[in-house]
């Protein structure tokens, strides 16, 4: 029987296996994913690792593997306009910095992360499964049986769903989520450009939502660029002559000629939150618990939050001799993750509702409050240490760099 089944083999549940297995080697952890073992290879995008976050990295021994493919971001600039708007001002900046020479957060390809961590994987002795999808599972007092499509079933003292948002397994598991659709999509893709960024990242509120622009090794760029449905997959659609075309509006001319590279896809935004995290020998991580509206980056380190908070619950348990897939255990994690992610939740909400418009009476107030940040050094530096995780006097062991 292994003491740990992991379904979903991205980076948050290579991470959640990593992060168990790496500290009490005897627990058997596996993971199975649904995507053939090529799919990763080709995912273009890629991710803001938040300081925090690397720190956990380093912990796990491939930060160092990932780093030279890793793009710090030195300063944030927010700026609040129309497309047609001949001149930008700028209302917010950050220096990119939480302490000196440690970046707050660096732009990392997808496909250099996960490679990463499935080597990890591989050094740990963790076995990867690809290419089944779970069509059911029973939980008894003692283990969940995970039946696969292809006629076998796991028995597992735990199983972790990080099968993203859409996630089969929380369905399974009788749990509800709150959700609603912002009637908007994400936009991503990755620019070619003449001139340097310099590491400077720029979010601008444009009236259909934020357009971010991310900064990337070699003169590239990473956008993510919220329009609303339609004409997002109007856009996505329409050849790269027209797409560049609407992309320099927003972009502007500062980094000089734009192209597009590795194609372009949109993704439908929303707000999910699980109404649980836990069930008997059953939680959920990632996107499964919660998805939330790209505004902030914070996607994905809610998720690696998760997953160090997953594991000193588990691997202490353990340590203890109690029975890791308990209720009483899990509910140690749920308590330690919901409000946070609660409240990043409403967060972006909030800030997505109040820069996704035009009125004018609103941007008046949001470019005022704005402006009133940018000139208290304090509650900026409050804000950017937020952002880093490096703030957060309740995070686990891993997100400041220590070992569970």
């Amino acid at each position: 029987m292994l003491d740990m089944l992991v379904v979903g083999g991205g980076y948050v549940g290579l991470a959640a296996a990593v992060a168990v297995k790496q500290a009490a080697p005897h627990l058997e952890v596996m993971v199975v994913e649904a995507a053939p073992e090529s799919v990763w290879k080709n995912d273009t995008r890629a991710s803001a690792i938040i300081a925090a976050a690397s720190k956990m990295l380093t912990v796990f021994g491939v930060w160092d593997e990932i780093l030279p493919e890793a793009e710090p971001i030195t300063r944030m600039i927010v700026t609040d306009s129309r497309t047609s708007d001949p001149v930008r001002p700028v209302f917010l900046t950050f220096d990119g910095e939480v302490a000196e020479g440690q970046p707050f957060a660096h732009m990392v390809p997808n496909v250099t992360m996960v490679a990463a961590l499935r080597g990890a994987c591989e050094r740990l002795g963790i076995e990867i499964r690809h290419g089944l999808t779970a069509t059911d599972f029973k939980t008894s007092d003692t283990s969940v049986a995970l039946s696969l499509c292809d006629g076998t079933t796991l028995d597992t003292k735990l199983l972790v769903a990080c099968d993203g948002v859409r996630s089969k397994l929380r369905d399974m598991a009788g749990i509800k989520t709150v959700n609603w659709d912002y009637g908007q999509s994400g936009i991503v893709a990755t620019v070619e450009h003449e001139r340097p960024h310099n590491g400077c990242a720029e979010e601008h509120f444009l009236p259909s939502g934020p357009f971010a622009i991310l900064p990337l090794k070699n003169n590239r760029s990473s956008l993510v660029w919220t329009e609303r449905t339609a004409d997002a997959d109007r856009l996505v659609a329409a050849d790269d002559l027209i797409f560049e075309e609407e992309l320099e509006r927003r972009f502007g001319h500062k980094l000089g000629g734009l192209k597009v590279i590795g194609g372009k896809r949109a993704f439908p935004l929303g707000l999910t939150l699980a109404r649980s995290f836990v069930a008997p020998r059953f939680a959920l991580a990632g996107d499964a618990a919660h998805g939330i509206h790209p505004i902030s980056g914070q996607g994905l380190n809610l998720g690696f939050k998760d997953v160090a908070a997953l594991a000193e619950t588990v691997v202490e348990a353990d340590r203890l001799g109690l029975d890791i897939g308990s209720i009483n255990i899990l509910e140690r994690y749920q308590t330690w993750r919901r409000f946070d992610t609660f409240r990043m939740g409403v967060t972006t909400d909030v800030l997505n509702r109040l820069f996704s418009n035009d009125v004018g009476p609103i941007r008046i107030a949001r470019d005022f409050g704005l402006g009133l940040v940018d000139r208290m050094p304090k509650l900026k530096s409050f804000f950017i240490g937020q952002a880093a995780g490096t703030t957060t006097a309740s995070n686990p062991r891993l997100l400041a760099g220590q070992t569970i």
